[in-house]
C-alpha cells in the first residue's frame, strides 16, 4: 500500500530514515511529509514506532480534477462497500491550495455526498457522519488540479504520546523534541542534560530513544484499530516485537529548571511515562549550574514571545558565556525561535538546522568551544 507520513518542516530526512527502519520501501521525501510503500505490518510499526511522524495516512487514490463534479465522480467510483459498512461512521478533512479549489468545507461536503450516494444506490441507506470519533477518518487534499484521497490510520496526532499529565507555558511539541534528539545524533551512550527543561518533554523523549521504547502506548486508540481490516493478532505480535527490542541499560539524563512548578510538572510527566527512576530532575538556575564533564546538552530556552526574560539578547549572550566557562568538553545544542538572540551566543558553530516551531521559523544550533 502507499503510505504518507506527515511531519514538521525540517524533519523530513530524519523521518525518512526512521521509515526505512520500520520496513518502508520506495521512500520519497516531500515537504512536511514522506511517502513510501509498506504492508499492513509496516503501517502498524509506523504508528507505534516513528518518533518524528505526526500522522500516518494510507493513500487510496490520486487523480486529476478540474471541478467539483469531477471530484464527486472520482470519489463515488471508489468501491467504498469493500472498505466500510453501513454500520461504520466516517468524517472527511479537506485541504486545498491553488486557484481551482478554494473552499475546503465545500470539498469535504462534495466528497461526503459522493460516498453517501454510492451506498444509497447500492443498499438504499447511507452510513452516518461522526466528526468526533468516526470509524474512518478520510483526508482529501487538492493541490491545483491534483487530488489525493487517504485514510487516516492514526486518528489523533501522534505527537500526543499520552504521558503529558500536565504542562507549562510554551511546551515543545513531542515530535519536535524527538526530532532534535535524532538530529543531534545522541544515542544514550553519553550523559545528557536539559538545563531549562520546562515540562520535561525533551528529557522523556531522550530516555525513550536511549532505551528504544515504543513511541506510543499499546492501548492507544489508533484509527486503524476501527477498520474492518484490522488484524489484532498481527498488531499484538508487532507490539510485543517492539517491547522485546527495548534496551535495559543505565542512562544518565539530568533535568533542571529554575521554576519549581516546571520541576513538579516534569516529575508528574516522568511518572506518567514510567521513567521517574531513570531521570533526575531538580530545581536549579542554569546560570548556577556546574555539571559533570562530557555532557550532551539540548535545551529550548525562552524566546521572549510567550515566555518573558528581561533583556533576552543579554540572556542568550550570558548563556553562551556559561557554556564556555563551565560546560567543559560538552556538546551544547540550542533550539530557539528568537533568531536575533541566537546571534548573541558567541561560540563556534558546528551545525545548524532550520526548523519551525508552532509556525515560527526556528534554528537548532550545535556549538563548540576550546
Amino acid at each position: 500500500m502507499k503510505i504518507l507520513a506527515k511531519t514538521l518542516e525540517g524533519l523530513e530526512e530524519i523521518l525518512a530514515k526512521e521509515i526505512a527502519d520500520v520496513g518502508g520501501t520506495e521512500i520519497k521525501v516531500l515537504k512536511r511529509a514522506v511517502q513510501y510503500e509498506g504492508d499492513r505490518a509496516c503501517l502498524y510499526r509506523s504508528n507505534i514506532m516513528l518518533r518524528t511522524a505526526l500522522r500516518i495516512l494510507v493513500i487510496k487514490k490520486t487523480f486529476n480534477v478540474r471541478d467539483e463534479d469531477q471530484l464527486y465522480d472520482q470519489i463515488k467510483n471508489i468501491p467504498w462497500e469493500s472498505i466500510m459498512t453501513l454500520k461504520d461512521t466516517f468524517a472527511i478533512d479537506a485541504t486545498s491550495s491553488g486557484d481551482k479549489f478554494t473552499h475546503s468545507k465545500y470539498i469535504a461536503l462534495k466528497s461526503k455526498d459522493a460516498i453517501a450516494d454510492r451506498f444509497v444506490e447500492k443498499f438504499g441507506k447511507r452510513p452516518n457522519v461522526n466528526v468526533l470519533e468516526p470509524t474512518y477518518r478520510l483526508s482529501i487534499h487538492i493541490r491545483d488540479t491534483r487530488a489525493t484521497l487517504s485514510l487516516d490510520s492514526s486518528a489523533e496526532s501522534l505527537h500526543m504520546r499520552g504521558y503529558r499529565a500536565n504542562t507549562v507555558d510554551a511546551p515543545i511539541n513531542e515530535v519536535l523534541a524527538a526530532g532534535l534528539l535524532l538530529l543531534s545524533r545522541w544515542n544514550g551512550d553519553t550523559p545528557f542534560m536539559d538545563p531549562m527543561c520546562g515540562s520535561g518533554t525533551i528529557l522523556i523523549e531522550a530516555a525513550r530513544l536511549a532505551l528504544n521504547h515504543p513511541t506510543q502506548k499499546k492501548d492507544r486508540h489508533f484509527g486503524f484499530k476501527r477498520w474492518k481490516s484490522f488484524d489484532k493478532n498481527l498488531y499484538d505480535e508487532i507490539y510485543q516485537e517492539q517491547l522485546d527490542k527495548r534496551i535495559d541499560k543505565d542512562i544518565k539524563i539530568y533535568g533542571q529548571d529554575k521554576s519549581l512548578r516546571s520541576v513538579k510538572v516534569t516529575q508528574q510527566n516522568l511518572i506518567e511515562a514510567g521513567l521517574d527512576d531513570k531521570i533526575s530532575v531538580i530545581k536549579k538556575d542554569f546560570f548556577k549550574t556546574y555539571p559533570p564533564k562530557g555532557l550532551t546538552v539540548i535545551t529550548n530556552p525562552p524566546y521572549d514571545t510567550r515566555l518573558k526574560e528581561d533583556n533576552i539578547n543579554m540572556f542568550y549572550r550570558n548563556m553562551g558565556n556559561k557554556f564556555y566557562k563551565d560546560f567543559l568538553r560538552s556538546d551544547p545544542w540550542v533550539f530557539s525561535g528568537n533568531l536575533e538572540a541566537l546571534e548573541e551566543i558567541d561560540l563556534g558553530i558546528n551545525d545548524v538546522f532550520n526548523l519551525m516551531n508552532g509556525g515560527l521559523p526556528a534554528k537548532f544550533v550545535n556549538y563548540y568551544f576550546d
